[in-house]
């Protein structure tokens, strides 16, 4: 695994400010991702993130895991009522009711998908052809908070059953899993994930 570049001199993103989200940025965001729990974990994780930021669900992210049974979606698809309750005691995470009932909600959708395609990687995935889209923006500016892609994943999200699933949750899932590849043309990490200046 790539060691996290703390120099000052290394270009990246600038979202990447601090020691949590420089070392997401650098070791994972914008990676292929392709294992499934990954997928479940990133896209609860997304969904826990509306109306709040990054950081905060960074420095919480070790808390989910414990919390959420390591992102297993067979686990918390499973979660009674009693486990929801002590889940909204839980300060490690957000504690919102509707986030947390969504998570479940969420696993039972995910597990349905696999039933269906086989696996939820090879469904997510069409959405984008197969291969990540790689992009050539020169500034946060220009990055899009949606796109017709993420419009499409949405619907069909929803469709299946999920929750927390709008356009904008949709296009962080996919830049956060490297469907796209939305790193600034300077980052060092566009070109590690196939850009070329």
């Amino acid at each position: 695994m790539m060691k996290g570049r703390n120099e000052q001199d290394v270009a990246r993103c600038g979202w990447a400010k601090n020691e949590p989200s420089i070392v997401y940025h650098d070791r994972e965001w914008g990676v292929p991702q392709h294992e499934d729990r990954v997928l479940f974990e990133l896209l609860i994780l997304e969904g826990a993130q509306a109306g709040l930021s990054w950081d905060t669900i960074l420095n919480k992210r070790e808390n989910y895991r414990r919390a959420f049974d390591n992102f297993d979606p067979i686990k918390v698809a499973r979660y009674s009522q009693r486990k929801i309750q002590a889940l909204l005691r839980d300060d490690g995470i957000v504690r919102n009711r509707l986030k947390i009932v969504s998570a479940v909600q969420n696993a039972k959708a995910f597990l349905a998908v696999q039933g269906e395609v086989g696996s939820f990687d090879r469904y997510i995935w069409e959405f984008v052809g197969g291969k990540p889209r790689v992009n050539r923006w020169r500034s946060a500016k220009q990055v899009p908070a949606r796109t017709a892609e993420s419009d499409a994943m949405s619907k069909e999200l929803k469709k299946h059953g999920f929750n927390f699933v709008g356009s904008t949750i949709c296009y962080a899932f996919m830049q956060a899993v490297g469907m796209v590849n939305d790193h600034a043309v300077e980052c060092f990490r566009y070109a590690d994930l196939g850009g070329s200046r």
